[in-house]
């Protein structure tokens, strides 16, 4: 059975390794609030779905579930997907239009519209696409965050650009502060971002290290940092809270694969 992805009003993947994930409590609270923002279910509802979906999730093996409120009429399910490849490095295509998504800071209603840029993207040999406002200010990429170092301080995008809330890149940007790095939110163009090292965050992939911008005379910078704060953040995964397996199940579960 497939689902349309058209049809999602919210959405929200993670990774499972071995029984263990990263932040699943970012995940819990980003899709329970843009699921509560809708008025779509009750939170009654999302709190028996949650206690389904952990209960259900593999203990063995790489997957990538996704939390999904469909509709019409609205409906929790939760999709089980074998985790994709991960990658350390990425290249990044530069198009020239510019952020066209409906609905930046929910994710879900624009995952379609996100999966065809990034199969453009592969067309120009690049494994992701950057996202500009129109007058060029770097957003994030079509399915990551971005961050960037200027000297030792820790950037993002501006706060008043319309995003979505990275998981992986709070999460960063929250050690960084615990270790007394500076963070900070400045609007900089793509050419500004010359030399620099640029990292791409997801749930996925964790850090990748931007290794080339395509479509662009901008040169990538070296990933001096990277490896360091990679392994850290992959250090961060916990088990699964070991719910009983004889617990009532509720939700709908798909299995893709």
């Amino acid at each position: 059975m497939r689902i349309d992805d058209g049809s999602l009003l919210v959405a929200d993947s993670w990774l499972v390794l071995n029984g263990a994930v990263r932040s699943l409590d970012r995940h819990v609270v980003r899709f329970t609030r843009a699921c509560l923002e809708l008025g779509a279910v009750t939170p009654d509802e999302l709190h028996a779905f949650w206690r389904d979906a952990i209960a259900v999730l593999p203990r063995s093996g790489a997957w990538f579930p996704r939390a999904e409120l469909i509709g019409d009429p609205p409906a929790l399910r939760l999709r089980i997907r074998r985790a994709p490849a991960r990658g350390g490095s990425v290249r990044v295509w530069v198009p020239d239009a510019a952020d066209h998504r409906r609905s930046p800071t929910r994710k879900g209603p624009d995952l379609l519209a996100m999966g065809r840029l990034r199969a453009e993207a592969a067309n120009h040999q690049a494994q992701e696409a950057l996202l500009r406002t129109a007058d060029g200010i770097v957003v994030e990429a079509a399915t990551s965050s971005i961050l960037w170092w200027e000297d030792d301080v820790l950037c993002s995008p501006p706060e008043e650009i319309p995003a979505l809330v990275g998981t992986t890149a709070e999460l960063v940007k929250d050690l960084a502060r615990a270790n007394g790095i500076r963070t900070d939110r400045r609007a900089r163009r793509v050419e500004e971002l010359a030399d620099r090292e640029v990292w791409l965050l997801n749930a996925l992939h964790g850090i990748r290290l931007v290794s080339g911008w395509v479509g662009c005379d901008v040169p990538a910078g070296r990933g001096t940092r990277v490896r360091q704060w990679r392994e850290r953040v992959e250090r961060l995964r916990t088990p699964l809270d070991p719910l009983s397996a004889t617990l009532p199940c509720q939700l709908e579960v798909v299995v893709d694969g």
